[in-house]
């Protein structure tokens, strides 16, 4: 092999080598911005909403329970304990843009949710695992018994989670039900749904949990929280 050869040889490794160097750095940034920047974004978007509900709730404004329809601003929020991951500003809908703000949405399609406040129905709810805010990202640390707790101006809501469901197709709406048989249930109650992609880093499959309303706690003036939650 002349030396000239070997020259254009090492010169194509070499370039090789730089591009892959290159094809990582931005390949790192990109998961940067993916699991953290946009978790910065959505967290300052959602505390900016969140301080807005309870500005308008202080002042007698929002919806605060049964009849209250307009919900564009939220209609409360969400405690998971086991999710360790604070409250979550629940709003309706569930498009991605508007999850992507750091935030829980209730779904309106394929079936539309029950509210907390409703006699009877399936309260559905939807947020991201992983980026914008990640607010389900540890929805595999609840387990059977553990508290959710939904927050409104006027009642704390308790449920009990009862079932999970760690893995189903991206199309099964059966889970939204208002009766949700796939968890096992058969009559007509007050249930809540907890849905988000899995496994982490896809969204290939979802990732379920079922909980049913165990009381309701009224709001004081000192607004104490229920004892799940203390």
């Amino acid at each position: 092999m002349t030396s000239t050869r070997r020259r254009r040889i090492t010169g194509v490794i070499s370039v090789f080598g730089e591009l892959l160097i290159t094809a990582g750095v931005v390949l790192g940034l990109f998961v940067v911005y993916s699991l953290w920047w946009t978790n910065v974004l959505a967290d300052r978007e959602s505390s900016r909403q969140s301080d807005q509900v309870r500005d308008d709730w202080a002042e007698g404004r929002g919806p605060g329970g049964p009849g209250a329809l307009d919900t564009k601003d939220g209609i409360g929020f969400l405690h998971v304990p086991a999710m360790n991951n604070g409250e979550v500003l629940v709003k309706k809908g569930t498009d991605p843009k508007k999850l992507n703000d750091g935030i829980a949405g209730y779904y309106t399609k394929p079936i539309a949710s029950a509210l907390p406040w409703d006699a009877k129905g399936n309260f559905t709810l939807a947020a991201h695992r992983d980026g914008h805010g990640a607010k389900f990202h540890n929805i595999h640390r609840v387990k059977e018994g553990d508290p959710i707790v939904f927050e409104t101006r006027d009642t704390w809501y308790v449920y009990k989670v009862y079932k999970k469901l760690p893995e189903t197709s991206k199309y099964n709406v059966n889970v939204l039900q208002p009766v949700p048989e796939e968890s096992g249930k058969k009559k007509a109650g007050r249930y809540i749904t907890l849905t988000t992609c899995t496994p982490v880093l896809t969204s290939d499959y979802r990732y379920i949990v079922w909980g049913e309303l165990v009381r309701e706690v009224k709001v004081d003036d000192r607004r104490t929280r229920p004892e799940e939650l203390r």
